[in-house]
């Protein structure tokens, strides 16, 4: 019998987030290289400090375009894109709103109806301009902001994983603070162990356990980020159309794909879509799959193909 392979930890908190990468060797030097990697890209797309590429954009608000370097134009560009679908429920210009409603950021109280009109007059993405010719980005408004925070994870956990392959690691993963993007499986393993967390429950709590290989797992749900008042939750996924948290079927939505970056954008337009509309809109997406976890606690897959799912609460049930 082969001895078990032994796995080497690194954590870090990076991105307002707790960081883990796992390697199958010891390599601090390499560790290291992951955390700077991040952190550069950090510096780039934060719009948690006054300092940064996206920052720059929205302190010229109404006044005038700012050209960015290419990785910063790329992703805004693709951000861009993604808000500018029907119904979408994925939104780059959606900053003011978060603003106004500070969830996860000592916010425990509802905006007025009047602050949330207002707020809503400044996140509409087609007031988003972007000129790739000069890499410039100008936002049309005074008080618009944008926020690359729905997206910046998956574009960076994937190019930690492109870095990783760079240096001949064959076998790796990286977690972002909820977006996990893994390189090849463990050794002599089929696939990785990925936790399905239960919501609000404790922090070990799991409805189950998805098996993936070379794949990104990115999840989103209501109990990440939230609030209670007059009994009613209040969470951090919010619907740019009403300016509220979304009210729908759904406690959470993982995807489980190639690139983390797709994670990302899927998890928030499923939201928006709910299970129905969610799963017949990956029927034609064979690379991108994804496990929809509702209020009456079932836990429906729109396939598995690239995945395997193991139920490991009887609270809920598996819907194929």
């Amino acid at each position: 019998m082969l001895p078990e392979a032994r796995v080497y930890a690194y954590s870090a908190v990076l991105m307002g987030s707790p960081i883990l990468l796992k390697l199958f060797e010891d390599n601090q030097t390499l560790a290291a290289q992951v955390f700077r990697l991040i952190r550069q890209q950090e510096n780039l797309f934060t719009v948690n400090r006054a300092a940064s590429e996206v920052m720059a954009i929205n302190h010229a608000a109404g006044q005038h375009p700012v050209v960015v370097s290419q990785p910063v134009f790329d992703l805004i560009a693709c951000a861009h894109a993604v808000s500018l679908l029907p119904d979408s429920l994925f939104n780059l210009a959606i900053g003011p709103l978060v603003k106004c409603w500070k969830i996860g950021f000592q916010g425990h109280s509802v905006p007025s109806p009047a602050e949330l009109q207002a707020r809503k007059a400044l996140i509409d993405p087609h007031e988003v301009i972007l000129d790739a010719d000069a890499r410039s980005v100008m936002l049309a408004r005074p008080g618009m902001e944008i926020d690359l925070g729905a997206i910046a994870k998956g574009y960076i956990a994937d190019l930690v994983q492109a870095f990783l392959r760079q240096q001949q690691v064959s076998h790796a993963l990286i977690n972002l603070g909820g977006n996990v993007q893994t390189v090849g499986a463990p050794p002599d393993e089929q696939g990785w162990a990925i936790g399905l967390k239960k919501p609000f429950g404790a922090a070990d709590e799991l409805i189950g356990v998805i098996g993936v290989n070379n794949c990104s797992v990115v999840t989103s749900g209501i109990y990440e980020r939230y609030f209670e008042l007059n009994g009613i939750c209040y969470h951090h996924i919010l619907d740019p159309r009403t300016g509220y948290p979304l009210d729908n079927e759904l406690l959470s939505v993982t995807v489980i794909s190639d690139r983390s970056l797709d994670g990302d954008i899927y998890t928030t337009l499923l939201y928006g879509l709910g299970v129905e509309q969610g799963i017949a809109c990956l029927a034609d997406k064979p690379g991108i799959e994804a496990l929809f976890v509702t209020r009456d606690r079932r836990v429906i897959c729109s396939s598995q193909r690239h995945f395997s799912f193991q139920l490991l609460d009887d609270d809920y049930r598996l819907v194929h």
